[in-house]
């Protein structure tokens, strides 16, 4: 890969990635306040200023090696975690469900702004790939950041939502797995099976859903 290829990716997914990645941190923290959580809140987490959220290893760092290691087949990235007591909620067990939901919402509906975005381009004929090349990025990007953290193991938002839907006695079992959770997602990365069983059958679903529901637009920009 050369010096100007990385810049002109570096370029389209910067301003996506970004973006991604302080929404769905915010979208956590504005769901803890909504239902009853004010850490993040009194912490300044609530924001949607990128530099709150940025986390250099998550956000700088991992992008640039994954895109390396895989010669651009795989990016991925994270800020840092928004503080939610789950205890400080009106309905811990309940309303878990719905702060874990929110930053893989936010995720989808950033999908589908950024698809959208890309037909509207079409339809208004700007052809230029730079920008149409940056909406299938932030759609790309969202879509694989929302499936990711749905995976059903804590502390990844999927695990968060399994805790809050399991049974009391099943719950407090498995929450427990989250100290070993960052280690079994390392290991499922490494063996493929999140790549394969997870991500790409979940992706594919994602984007044919979000494909139907712009397909209006789709067929204006054609």
């Amino acid at each position: 890969m050369d010096f100007a290829q990385l810049i002109q990716t570096v370029a389209l997914y910067a301003l996506p990635v970004l973006f991604a990645i302080t929404l769905h941190e915010a979208a956590h923290g504005y769901a803890a306040r909504y239902f009853g959580d004010k850490t993040a809140w009194m912490m300044g987490r609530v924001t949607l200023n990128p530099m709150a959220h940025i986390d250099p290893m998550g956000t700088i760092v991992m992008p640039l090696l994954l895109y390396f290691a895989t010669s651009g087949t795989f990016l991925f990235g994270y800020a840092k975690p928004v503080p939610v007591r789950f205890g400080n909620l009106r309905n811990p067990k309940r309303d878990m469900v719905w702060v874990a939901l929110a930053g893989p919402g936010a995720n989808l509906a950033q999908a589908l702004v950024w698809g959208a975005a890309f037909y509207v381009l079409k339809m208004v004929g700007v052809e230029e790939i730079f920008f149409t090349g940056m909406c299938r990025a932030g759609f790309e990007f969202n879509i694989a950041l929302c499936v990711f953290n749905l995976l059903p193991l804590p502390p990844l938002d999927g695990g968060r939502i399994l805790v809050g839907l399991l049974p009391l006695r099943q719950a407090l079992a498995f929450s427990k797995i989250e100290r070993w959770g960052f280690f079994i997602v390392i290991a499922l990365i490494y063996m493929r099976i999140l790549d394969t069983l997870w991500m790409r059958p979940l992706i594919a679903l994602t984007t044919w859903v979000l494909q139907m529901l712009l397909s209006p637009l789709a067929l204006l920009a054609s």
